[in-house]
Order: structure tokens, then sequence, then C-alpha cells
């Protein structure tokens, strides 16, 4: 059983073209769009064609493709074209480190080519590697975050967590043990209600579909969603800082306080945190076109009247909202997150995840309401136009 976003970016190098699974209007039209060059599929990118995991497939793909164009150019040309590939592919969406560190990777698999005909075949071996690794590290990532869990847990998700949602599915599967799932619409996009309940579904499992401003009364009613109250929050995140702030799809920042105060954990799953950044305020928070709120799916719902809006992309999840953060290696406090980097990448591997020690959530025995700080206001920043990333 397999869903049909698993495998939304497709190299295909004997027409020439990155073919992008359009997530802007699935399921309710399966389309294709063809980027015929890096830098279109740069765009794609930009324009949200694909999100969340979809970036770092888009961007292997991107420089497979330009590896595939650079053919027959002499070495320092295929260089330049491949470095000003990776700078369009690395910095489409600043938030998300995915794609950077995908575009580092295989820009520096070729440094030491000494033809251009290494150099592309270099790049290409690496582009299907850095695929392929990602697609295993969700799924340890998967199972390190079913170790965190009850034995069948119901729990909420906000947006689009795609490879790493795969992964725990599979995880869960490997185990015997079933997950039920509570998704929040996720406006603007409704990456929610579109591709993650309906993936959910292709994959068996069970969800129930609220909207964003149903979660907190969802984490706080004893009677709960679905068959009963809500065990965790669990998200994806687009970035982790080593302090422990979780960066991700806005609206992450509100469930994650409306958990504390419910007691309920938060768990975010990130493949490694960013080690190039220190804590969530070195993290560049994206704006996007304010149009975007005054519209659903590209037909404008808000009052003609209204000229005004404003779209942070992302949000930051302060340290002290989140309670423990699953990476590819394990699960870590966030203050100790950057343990993850001296933690064996075998070390989760060697035994199947067990559920948490913690007796689960009932109609009968909620859990206490907890008294939370409230978090800190949020100063999001517009985006920077330059790359500190040096691709060449």
């Amino acid at each position: 059983m397999s869903a049909t976003l698993e495998n939304s970016v497709v190299l295909d190098e004997a027409a020439g073209v990155v073919r992008i699974l359009d997530r802007r209007v699935f399921p309710s039209r399966v389309e294709w769009v063809d980027a015929t060059t890096p830098d279109e599929v740069a765009s794609a990118i930009r324009d949200m064609v694909t999100q969340s995991s979809g970036p770092l497939y888009a961007a292997t793909a991107g420089m497979g493709l330009a590896a595939l164009q650079a053919r027959g150019l002499p070495l320092g040309e295929a260089r330049t074209a491949l470095g000003r590939a990776g700078r369009a592919l690395a910095t489409a969406r600043p938030t998300n480190a995915h794609p950077r560190d995908a575009v580092a990777r295989i820009l520096e698999a070729g440094r030491d080519a000494d033809d251009a005909d290494a150099l592309v075949s270099a790049t290409l071996d690496t582009a299907r590697a850095v695929d392929r690794d990602y697609r295993e590290a969700s799924l340890r990532l998967g199972r390190a975050t079913l170790s965190l869990l009850p034995e069948s847990p119901r729990i909420l998700t906000h947006c689009w967590a795609d490879a790493y949602l795969f992964g725990l599915v599979a995880a869960a599967r490997e185990a015997g043990r079933e997950i039920e799932w509570i998704a929040t619409e996720t406006r603007p996009y409704l990456q929610g209600a579109r591709l993650t309940a309906h993936s959910l579904r292709e994959l068996g499992q069970r969800v129930t579909l609220i909207t964003d401003g149903m979660a907190a009364a969802a984490l706080a009613s004893p009677r709960g969603v679905g068959s009963g109250p809500i065990d965790a929050v669990v998200t994806a995140a687009d970035r982790v800082a080593l302090d422990g702030s979780v960066v991700n799809k806005v609206g992450t920042l509100a469930h994650a306080a409306a958990a504390a105060a419910f007691g309920i954990p938060y768990y975010a799953m990130i493949e490694a945190p960013d080690p190039g950044a220190p804590t969530g305020d070195d993290v560049v928070i994206e704006d996007r076109d304010p149009t975007e709120v005054l519209e659903v799916l590209g037909r404008r719902t808000a009052s003609p009247l209204v000229t005004e809006a404003w779209y942070p992309a992302f949000d930051v999840t302060p340290p002290r909202l989140v309670t423990r953060i699953a990476t590819s290696r394990g699960t870590f406090e966030p203050s100790r997150v950057g343990e993850h980097f001296s933690t064996d990448p075998e070390a989760s591997a060697t035994e199947p995840p067990t559920p948490a020690l913690r007796r689960r959530r009932s109609r009968e025995n909620p859990a206490p309401v907890a008294s939370t700080a409230q978090p800190e206001t949020i100063a999001f920043r517009p985006v920077n136009a330059r790359s500190d990333e040096d691709s060449e």
C-alpha cells in the first residue's frame, strides 16, 4: 500500500526534464509541472508547486538536471553552471534548510573531479544518494517518534509532514501498531486537508479533519476527537535550532501552546537539527504574498473591501513548549538536541520501538491542565534576498 505523493518528483533523464506533481491542485486534479532548467525547478519550489520534503526532492532532481545539461562543457564552465543552479535551488525557500544541505552535499561530491564527465557522474550519483538517504532517514525518524507514543495513539498533526509522515506510518506498520490521526486543514493552502488527510486515507489510516481554529478545543476536550482524547501533538519541522526552537508551518506555535496548557506533549520530527542555527532567532522566516491569505486555492474568500493581509509562512515554537524532538538518531530533550551529531546513527535501529511508558489519556482520566507561561511574541522578519551560502 502506497500513497500518490510518495514519489511526486521525477527526473526524466531521457526527456531532460524534472516532473513535479502540482500539490497546489492535488487531489482534485493530478497535474505535473515540467521544469526544463534548474531555474524553473527553483521557481516551482518558490511557487509552492511542491512543499515539505518536496523541495529537497526537487533540489536533488534539479541538480541532476543541471549535470545532464553540463555534459560536453569544459570543466570550468560545467562547475560554474552547477554552482549557479545550486544557488537558485538552495535559496528558493530560505526557511527550509533541506534543499540547502542537499545542494551542498551534491556540490562537494564533485570538488575533486578532474574532467566534466567525472563531475557530471559524481553529481548524478550523489543526487540519487541524497534522495535515497533522506527516505531511509525518514523511516529511522519514524521509529524514533513511535517510541514516544503510547500503544495505539491518537495524535494531532498540523500541515504536511511528507516523508516524515510516511516514515512514521511505516514504522507503526513494522511494529504492528495503529495510529489514529487528527489533521488540521492548514490555511491558506489547505495542505492538511488535501495532502495529509488524503495520503493517510490512501495508506489505510483513520483520520479526522478539523479546521485550524478547532485544535485548542480538540486538545482541551475530555471527549476528544474520533475515538477519544488526543494523546500528543506531532508535527514535522522545517528547521530545528540547536537550542531546541522548532520552526514549522505557521500555526504550529499555537497548537504547541494549547497542548502545553492542557498537559499534552508536543513532539517535533526533524531528520537532524541545523548546526548553522544556534537559536530560533537565527532562522530567516519567509514572508509570503499576503494575497494568499485573501484567497483559498486561487479563489478570493475575503471581502472585496479588504486589501491588507499578512502571511508569515512559518512560526517559531520556543523550546519550553516542546516536549521532545525526534531525529533520525533518536529522541532528545530540546536543550540537548545538538547531541544528535554525537549519537551513533545505528543506535536507534538496534531495537524496535516500544510504547512510551506513560498512561494513555481517556475520557475518564483526562490529562490535568498545566500552568504555562504565555509564549513570547515572535518577530517575523522579511526574507533577505542575499544568500549567505556560496554554492560554487
